[in-house]
């Protein structure tokens, strides 16, 4: 990878030993900014005020809150308002989240930094470094800004939060100069990026880019500018609920019309629209959209991921294509020995205590770091009683050399690239050649070979120099960062389910490769593309099949968000997991960003709404379930909710529009809510398979209700019409008995209503059986004995009539149980066998 550089920023980039003059300084200060990340907030509490604002459903609870204060019902009234709250909370900590996410990535920076300024070293604040400035930076220290090495030995930079390359990355100083043209383009080797800490060495950086400009601060930009986006849930509901309380007005305005022409005063009309407007507004559909969230969430802690917005729990059931990094999230993320293989006569125990003493861990490599760890492991390590000398790795010698003496005199151990510690150990070579061979064998596997060798010295003869010659080869060591358990399970779930899998890295693509094949990616056959080709396509306006690609390797995090965007333009619900500042733009741009919990930074945390406690890919995938099923929980509380509330709606305005007394006073909805809020929050909380994405798992469908859902609810409220309106006239009578008729109507919509709860809910749960107990319960009791039924202007039922609304409840069932029917068959066979269900793509977006 490669970098373009200005020209004109660095007119004598390797001229300028003593750095900038004071008078170039405030020049360049004045001409490129100073260098700040982070761009300053104004009015921040007047911008949450004005976004809470804007949410529609705010105003709908506020202003159905009051109707009901107006009304007289107080608990109605502050049951609504305190439904409010979560609402306004949610809102509130999205916007501490992404301040304090904005902080977090601001604590990856560097505060100081040790410039060079007219031939002196001084020690200035990080904003105070300019373009051209000439900084020093040691090891354990972090880059102040973007820029070119100029000068250092044995540096290696730690990039992993930054652009996902799990391993050091080795940095050369530019010493041949800028290549030609206006912008060279300068290879990734040569240059120290802000946001990045220098692992070993001491690095000499001329300034390219700073604040804004640099890769992190573009990061941070791309982070900062994303807008609050409504899930197509949420767009629905508002939809749902603006046509519905349009409707409810209409109404009401032509039943008060309609009354007070029919000659019942204006007293009557008033309480006939106010009873219709009661009893047609929909205020449940927000609130079970808030219960059923909280519900999610709480689920999806015990399946240890933390949800940190709410309308991630919907979006994640929906997702069709998962986009994971591999280092901590499909591997453990940290080198382990893999494989020894020890040369003839040497045992393995001798072989990992050679590597180690060739090794310092203290340098923070994580290679010398796992080989440290597997020879304690095998407990044949001991301090040696002096180190006489260390000949460091470097991108030319290509090993490492450590001379020690012990008790048994000197001793020179090397470890380091095969190729080279093979040539300088004395082997035949048809040795050389078999050894060779292994050396292949092993980096086909996907892992990072070295070889060692040892060489006893005469520590009378040795004078200091690298023993470079007649060393004697000790074997082979082969360390991986091991894929999670799990993980091929999982990725065989996804495919299972239809969610197509990828793996986005910024690792070399052939580790990319064999971690992928391991996995099952592409079930064993990997289709690969490079991050640049990625761009390219892009840049060139092709679209990129997302079923088609497997893995990207070599991405930046420009690409990481591109790819997202492309992936969403071509109609998929993307999941993202990522641990760095490199993953927080992609992150923040999926429909569900998902963090890891125990190795990821605060800005990645911060910034994602889901996070994982144990950095699992199979928690995803029980959490994609969980989605599914809550998915498909409020489908069927809505579906129950749109079944009540037809029937109670155009009977509270079609017998009064006859011109009949009024069917429903005021009690009587209170009644019917204190059944259907209840039945709706608490009937339909059903678990998700705790085989996660099982193999009867649906993905949710294109709409949440589809044109056979519609028919069906429409055809079951207008039977429930039917059966209320006759039954109403049939008990009404010639003598007029209006509180008789009101109890048929009222007992044939309560055994409905519990008829609809427990066949879309199936009386699976304990909560189900006792709301339709308690259903069918009240109704017996409010209306068969005497003195409740005179409170609530009832008389009780015969046996004919109980009978009756038994069977319009049950009538009214039957058009809903073959869409019921479809939906519980299995799978289709494609599927059984493992194969990826059929999906259209784009239709999975929508609502």
């Amino acid at each position: 990878m490669r970098m373009p550089v200005p020209r004109l920023r660095l007119p004598a980039l390797l001229g300028r030993a003593g750095g900038l003059s004071e008078p170039e300084v405030a020049e360049r200060r004045q001409r490129y900014g100073p260098n700040d990340i982070l761009e300053a907030h104004r009015s921040i509490w007047l911008e949450l005020v004005r976004n809470t604002a804007s949410d529609p459903m705010i105003w709908f609870l506020v202003g159905t809150s009051l109707l009901y204060l107006l009304l007289g019902q107080p608990v109605e009234g502050g049951t609504l308002l305190a439904a409010i709250v979560p609402l306004i909370g949610m809102d509130a900590w999205l916007h501490r989240r992404t301040r304090a996410s904005t902080e977090g990535l601001s604590r990856q920076l560097a505060a100081h930094a040790l410039v060079l300024r007219e031939g002196r070293r001084r020690r200035v604040e990080v904003s105070e470094v300019v373009v051209g400035d000439v900084v020093e930076v040691a090891a354990g220290e972090p880059f102040p800004a973007d820029g070119l090495v100029l000068a250092g030995e044995e540096l290696q930079a730690e990039e992993s939060s930054l652009t996902g390359e799990s391993q050091p990355v080795r940095k050369r100083p530019l010493r041949e100069g800028l290549p030609p043209g206006e912008t060279p383009l300068v290879e990734w080797e040569h240059w120290g990026l802000a946001g990045t800490r220098l692992l070993t060495g001491r690095a000499t950086l001329a300034v390219v880019f700073t604040g804004a400009e640099t890769l992190y601060g573009r990061i941070v930009r791309m982070a900062s500018r994303r807008g609050r986006v409504y899930t197509p849930l949420q767009r629905a509901i508002q939809g749902l609920v603006a046509v519905l309380v349009a409707a409810a007005a209409v109404f009401c305005l032509i039943l008060a019309i309609v009354r007070w022409r029919q000659g019942y005063g204006w007293l009557d009309a008033l309480v006939s629209a106010a009873t219709l407007g009661v009893a047609a507004l929909p205020e449940e559909f927000p609130v079970a959209l808030t219960f059923f969230l909280g519900a999610g969430v709480y689920r999806l802690a015990r399946r240890r991921a933390l949800v940190r917005r709410a309308v991630s729990v919907e979006d994640i059931g929906r997702v069709t294509c998962i986009c994971s990094d591999k280092t901590g999230t499909l591997t453990e993320g940290r080198l382990r020995v893999t494989r020894t293989v020890p040369s003839s006569g040497v045992a393995p125990e001798r072989l990992l205590r050679a590597a180690a003493r060739a090794s310092r861990p203290e340098n923070g490599d994580p290679l010398d770091e796992a080989l440290a760890a597997a020879a304690r492991a095998q407990a044949v390590v001991e301090a040696p009683l002096e180190v006489l000398a260390t000949f460091p790795f470097t991108e030319e010698r290509r090993l490492e050399t450590v001379v020690v003496r012990e008790a048994d005199g000197a001793w020179a151990f090397t470890k380091g690239s095969p190729e080279v510690v093979l040539s300088a150990c004395t082997l035949s070579p048809e040795e050389r050649a078999r050894w060779t061979h292994e050396v292949d064998v092993l980096a086909a596997e996907g892992g990072k070979v070295i070889a060692c060798a040892q060489r006893r010295l005469d520590a009378e003869a040795w004078h200091g120099g690298e023993p470079s010659r007649g060393l004697r080869f000790l074997g082979l060591v082969a360390c991986a960062d091991p894929v999670r358990p799990g993980v091929t399970e999982s990725i065989a779930a996804c495919y299972r389910a239809g969610i197509h899998p990828m793996m986005v890295t910024g690792d070399h693509p052939e580790t990319a490769r064999v971690v992928a094949r391991e996995i099952g990616l592409g079930r064993g056959a990997p289709r690969l593309l490079l991050g640049d080709e990625l761009e390219a396509r892009l840049r060139r306006g092709e679209r990129v099949c997302p079923r088609e690609v497997d893995v990207v390797a070599r991405t930046l995090p420009a690409q990481k968000l591109a790819l997202v965007s492309a992936l969403q333009a071509a109609g998929e619900v993307v999941a993202v997991t990522g641990d760095g500042v490199n993953d927080v733009p992609a992150l923040q741009a999926a429909d569900v960003g998902i963090a890891m919990g125990e190795r990821g930074t605060r800005s990645a945390r911060e910034v994602a709404s889901i996070v994982l406690l144990d950095d699992d890919i199979r928690t995803i995938v029980g959490a994609i379930a969980e989605g599914r099923q809550l998915f498909d929980n409020l489908r069927k509380s809505f579906q129950y909710l749109l079944l009540v509330h037809i029937p109670l709606v155009v009977t509270a305005a079609l017998i009064p529009l006859a011109g009949y007394p009024l069917l429903y006073l005021p009690i009587h909805i209170i009644w019917l809510e204190l059944i259907i809020h209840p039945t709706a929050m608490l009937a339909f909380q059903k678990h998700a398979d705790p085989k996660a994405l099982g193999s009867t798992r649906h993905l949710p469908q294109a709409r949440f209700f589809s044109r056979s859902d519609w028919v069906a609810i429409g055809a079951s409220g207008g039977v429930m019409v039917l059966v209320m309106v006759l039954g109403y006239e049939w008990s009404l009578g010639g003598r007029r008995d209006v509180e008789h008729a009101r109890a048929m109507a009222l007992v044939a919509l309560t055994v409905a209503s519990a008829s609809f709860a427990a066949l879309l809910a199936g009386l699976r749960t304990r909560m189900a059986r006792l709301l339709c107990a308690g259903s069918l319960a009240s109704a017996v009791l409010l209306v068969q004995v005497p003195a409740l039924a005179r409170v609530l202007h009832l008389s009780p039922l015969h046996v004919v009539d109980w009978g009756l609304a038994l069977a319009g409840g049950l009538v009214a069932c039957l058009p809903l149980v073959p869409g019921l029917l479809a939906r519980s068959q299995p799978r289709a066979a494609a599927e059984s066998r493992g194969a990826p269900p059929p999906l259209s793509v784009p239709a999975a977006r929508r609502l």
